[in-house]
């Protein structure tokens, strides 16, 4: 434990190096910590979209506060590796066009929408916004945000790109990833999403709006019995506003009637940042929805609170 704790750089969170992975595993074996027994619970813990692009100030999308968030995290997975059973890390995975890039929308001089800008349907009817790619889709997308009382669609920067060093893991996060496994014998699951160019998805169970005749295979219900055979589930992520407030809100929806799975569910609120938007106060919007889930039976804790095992 203590030889991990040295290796530990805070100066390094936040930009990209490739980790030592032999240093690693020789710190695990001087560790000696005990492996993860057969049938074991423990706390497994959920971490969401924590890339380079959300996570590194350079960063396509970068998430003011996440470089803190990063060295929050690593420090609870180090201080709590006895605890931790398991750890899921899901990847926001994107293609160049999808219907909240850029690329797929253009105004009547045919340019493109910058970074956050809203489309709503009533745009999308009025003209000011045109698709390029499936037209007929896209205004049936955005009619039925409207009708669900989702969030209108938002046009993001190229972010996540699959392939490029922006969709991987913070380095020093995934250091700590595969120093727990390691040292614990538990191996890290992993979950991509977003990959389906006609909708978004911020939630690691489902998308904003699926696509007729599309079967979203993210490993939802995976993922679901895998937290419901933990005895706690903690969750941290990138970014507050969107991937992990809607990844909370699904998990509540679908144990509205398990008061005692949600009673297992713990938010890490110093380990997770909103997106800021130029117009838009996120982090406004997204402390009253979590302010509502805990209403509703979750847990918002810090890192460093101990945990109730």
């Amino acid at each position: 434990m203590d030889d991990a704790s040295r290796s530990h750089n805070a100066v390094r969170i936040g930009r990209q190096y490739r980790p030592d992975i032999g240093s690693i595993g020789a710190e695990v074996t001087r560790s000696r910590l005990a492996p993860v027994r057969l049938g074991e619970r423990g706390v497994h813990l959920l971490i969401v979209d924590m890339q380079v692009d959300f996570c590194h100030p350079d960063g396509a999308l970068s998430v003011p506060g996440a470089r803190e968030d990063l060295e929050r995290l690593i420090q609870f997975i180090r201080r709590n590796v006895e605890q931790i059973s398991g750890i899921t890390c899901s990847l926001d995975s994107h293609l160049p066009l999808q219907i909240f890039h850029p690329a797929w929308w253009v105004d009547g001089n045919g340019e493109h929408p910058p970074p956050f800008t809203v489309i709503g349907h009533k745009d999308v009817l009025d003209g000011a916004w045109v698709p390029l790619l499936e037209p007929e889709w896209s205004t049936q997308y955005t009619w039925r945000l409207q009708e669900l009382g989702r969030s209108e669609l938002t046009i993001w920067p190229y972010h996540c790109l699959i392939g490029s060093p922006g969709h991987c893991l913070d380095p020093d996060l995934l250091s700590a990833v595969f120093w727990h496994s390691l040292a614990r014998g538990a191996q890290p699951t992993w979950w991509m999403k977003g990959s389906t160019p006609g909708t978004e998805h911020y939630s690691i169970l489902r998308p904003e709006i699926p696509l007729p005749g599309h079967s979203f295979d993210t490993g939802g219900r995976e993922l679901l019995d895998l937290l419901e055979m933990s005895d706690l589930v903690y969750i941290a992520g990138e970014a507050k506003s969107h991937c992990v407030l809607e990844t909370v809100e699904d998990l509540v929806e679908e144990y509205a009637d398990r008061p005692d799975v949600l009673r297992k569910i713990y938010v890490l609120e110093d380990c997770t940042s909103a997106i800021h938007h130029p117009t838009i106060d996120y982090e406004a919007i997204a402390d009253a929805r979590f302010a509502e889930l805990s209403r509703r039976g979750i847990h918002l804790v810090d890192s460093t609170d101990p945990l109730p095992l």
